[in-house]
């Protein structure tokens, strides 16, 4: 048997003492198992050793020498007057029909994989290691294993990419010039578009936003229990989403949010979607997690609720409000046969008539383009600094006041010795609660990450996966320009119809209010949320340094009595 040879695209650091496996990015692995856990496979290492990798990491490595394809004449590319044949073919890589049939028949072939018998255990194998509540072991996870690339999703705390390993290429738009993109801006991409699937664009006062949403409303996800099928056989967590205009709860587990994600993306190629809490393969029906995980998708339900795209299709509006079985599988199928979706999706935008100048979308997409360099760079520096601070936390800072106060209990227990009832009992008395009380103080610092850096890390993952998928749609953008000044060119030479060129500028105009409504969505609730969070994060320090000054008068007045 051939077994499967694969080549590390990222670094990936394994948990010492667990059976995950270090790799580094360009090194060679054979896969030994792949149904460990979806998004789990099991490897050996050049020098033999056998772990646990991410499948997100690697990518198939065939070491062959590739083959030397023979030239191949055709008169499809040379004119008698050696000029190049039908401008439609100059730039043939967006423009393959069959593709997006075939995206549509593999969601089709999937079956009901909604309600068949994978759940959470899919996360990962039975590799078990226990790390209880330790914040920390969260935190560095997520800086150890993230990776460059926008989807790559890893364990962790602060890892943002996105929390849907195994089933994503790493760049979401890698097979979106293939799937229609060319064809929307030719015109020649034609889509059955109903009034209620329209998307409307407007121009204000603020700027180019999305159709504003009337009726705002928020989801709760609560209640998370712990439940089994097959007479135990398989446990699973559920949670309980509550939307608040009618509600009405219903049931739905990490693989239903893991499916609703999967959908988002595979339809809306211009907005990114926000990231889930990362899969798992130990721990995940531990308390501290699953009250995690909780917060994490209570997250994620708040960005879409927000959002005046995604909170009104179909697909999330069918996730968050249907209770009957059969309703929900009829809706599954229907989302996975949706054909409004990549390119697709574009034909069912509605933007102002008003033409764009070139100048002015390149302006605002580079501006934007430096602006989101900037803040991923930012993000990771601070998810960074929570993961050191934290770690101090739990580490040095503790032990540093508890060696003080043992310190002072020692002092306190040496005055003591036949001075009982005396001043200089009751001097010994109060030395000994200042030791008291500076081990308590170490124990503070040990909790304190869970008040502060802890919320502060949840709204950094959400914005680490939010930006991550920011270049890639201003690089869809981008090709939608270049293939407008291609056709202004094909026009300047008369092989082009003027009013051909007038639709291609104006589909193209589609695309940047398009663009250029996001970013704007994008900056009002990044602006919001991060002055929350940092609101939040200075009142639990202030609190924190409070507790531990109340502590110290506490003391002080004990050498009053």
């Amino acid at each position: 048997m051939v077994l499967l040879q694969v080549r590390a695209l990222y670094d990936f650091s394994g948990e010492p003492n667990t059976a995950e496996l270090s790799i580094s990015a360009g090194e060679v692995l054979t896969v030994t198992r792949q149904d460990v856990g979806e998004g789990w496979w099991e490897g050996i290492n050049s020098v033999g050793k056998t772990g646990l990798f991410p499948a997100a990491y690697v990518e198939e490595f065939d070491s062959k020498p590739p083959a030397i394809p023979a030239p191949v004449l055709s008169e499809a590319f040379t004119a008698p007057d050696n000029k190049t044949q039908d401008w439609s073919a100059e730039n043939d890589t967006w423009d393959n029909h069959n593709y997006q049939q075939q995206v549509s028949q593999q969601s089709v072939d999937t079956g009901d994989y909604w309600d068949d018998e994978w759940d959470d255990d899919s996360e990962g194998g039975n590799t078990q290691t226990a790390h209880g509540n330790n914040t920390a072991y969260a935190l560095e996870r997520g800086i150890s294993k993230s990776g460059s690339a926008g989807d790559v999703s890893v364990l962790g705390r602060f890892d943002g990419a996105k929390g849907t390993i195994g089933r994503k290429s790493f760049n979401r738009f890698t097979a979106f010039v293939k799937s229609g993109g060319e064809s929307y801006i030719l015109g020649t991409l034609k889509a059955n578009v109903k009034d209620a699937d329209k998307v409307y664009i407007f121009e204000c006062e603020d700027g180019i936003i999305w159709n504003p949403i009337t009726e705002p409303y928020t989801c709760i996800v609560a209640s998370p229990k712990k439940e089994t099928k097959l007479k135990g056989l398989k446990s699973f967590i559920a949670y309980q989403i509550t939307p608040s205009f009618n509600n009405i709860q219903v049931s739905r587990r990490y693989k239903h949010f893991d499916w609703l994600h999967e959908r988002l993306e595979e339809k809306f190629s211009l907005i990114p979607i926000p990231p889930l809490p990362d899969k798992q393969i130990s721990g995940r029906y531990e308390e501290h997690f699953i009250e995690h995980r909780r917060v994490q998708l209570q997250a994620f339900v708040d960005s879409v609720c927000r959002h005046p795209v995604l909170s009104r299709c179909e697909v999330w509006q069918h996730f968050m409000t249907c209770t009957d079985e059969k309703r929900w599988k009829a809706g599954k199928r229907r989302a996975e046969k949706d054909e409004l979706v990549g390119a697709n999706f574009f034909t069912a935008l509605q933007a102002p008539e008003k033409s764009l100048e070139i100048s002015f979308i390149e302006y605002e997409t580079d501006k934007c383009s430096k602006f989101i360099h900037g803040m991923d760079g930012a993000v990771k520096n601070l998810m960074a600094t929570g993961v050191d601070q934290t770690k101090k936390h739990q580490g040095p800072y503790k032990r540093e006041f508890q060696k003080i106060g043992q310190a002072f209990l020692m002092f306190g227990q040496a005055a003591e010795i036949d001075s009982a009832g005396s001043q200089s009992g009751k001097l010994a008395e109060a030395v000994k609660a200042t030791g008291e009380a500076y081990h308590l103080i170490g124990k503070l610092f040990e909790d304190q990450p869970k008040m502060d850096w802890e919320p502060l890390g949840d709204i950094l993952h959400l914005y680490k996966g939010i930006i991550s998928s920011f270049p890639d749609i201003l690089t869809v953008h981008k090709g939608a320009l270049q293939k407008r000044k291609e056709c202004e060119r094909l026009s300047s030479d008369h092989r082009m119809d003027a009013s051909q060129l007038v639709e291609v500028n104006r589909r193209t105009d589609v695309l940047s209010y398009a663009l250029l409504a996001e970013i704007n969505h994008f900056h009002c609730v990044q602006t919001s949320d991060f002055r929350e969070a940092m609101q939040k994060f200075l009142q639990a320090q202030i609190i924190f340094y409070e507790k531990i000054v109340g502590k110290l008068k506490e003391t002080l007045e004990v050498y009053d009595q």
